[in-house]
């Protein structure tokens, strides 16, 4: 039996390539839907991510997972992996990647830290809680939820990969990702350093 566990274990992690494979494509087809199946080798099959691969997907609203993914097929949002694998959901393909994803829980995050331990300065914390009016910058959370939880359009940030927050708002800046409401995000973007990028990226990113 503990073989036998460890076999669909192994194929649920391998990704699409093994779930093509006897005996086990059928107890793959009962847990995982067959749209969302090409997902897991990169996203994980709870939806926690595989970095550098995918992010984190566990946490984030049905109508955020959903609207992206119509961003990808239209070419409104720009990735040379994600454009073709969204293609290939047709249907109620969205839906059902939406709803498997959506409803995986937000497990606590154990980042890995090197040394004593992580400090931010009162700067990053005052960007994430209160923003920088002088600049126009409205705090994270105003739209992120408190904590950097996320809700409806707006993704969960806590937790999420500091890599994958860094590459997005490197996207908003250079144009390379659109489809937000009135072009708030890349607005938002564009008045951050470099500096604020990373910082920010690592503080939600350790935020459990």
């Amino acid at each position: 039996m503990k073989i036998k566990t460890f076999v669909i274990g192994l194929t649920l992690c391998s990704g699409y390539a093994a779930a093509s494979v006897a005996p086990s494509g059928k107890q793959l087809m009962e847990i995982i839907p067959q749209p969302a199946q090409l997902c897991v080798s990169c996203h994980g099959v709870e939806g926690q991510g595989v970095e550098p691969l995918g992010p984190r997907l566990a946490g984030l609203s049905k109508q955020y997972i959903s609207t992206q993914l119509q961003h990808f097929q239209a070419g409104v949002r720009q990735n040379a992996t994600m454009m073709p694998m969204a293609m290939t959901l047709q249907g109620d393909g969205i839906e059902q990647v939406a709803n498997y994803f959506s409803a995986k829980p937000a497990n606590e995050v154990k980042p890995v830290i090197r040394g004593e331990q992580v400090v931010f300065n009162d700067d990053t914390a005052r960007l994430a809680y209160q923003g920088d009016w002088s600049r126009g910058l409205p705090a994270c959370v105003t739209c992120h939820g408190p904590s950097g939880l996320g809700g409806g359009l707006f993704p969960r940030l806590a937790g999420q990969q500091a890599s994958y927050i860094k590459t997005q708002l490197l996207a908003w800046q250079s144009g390379t990702r659109k489809g937000d409401v009135d072009g708030m995000m890349a607005n938002v973007a564009n008045k951050l350093t470099a500096a604020e990028v990373d910082a920010l990226a690592n503080y939600f990113a350790n935020l459990k």
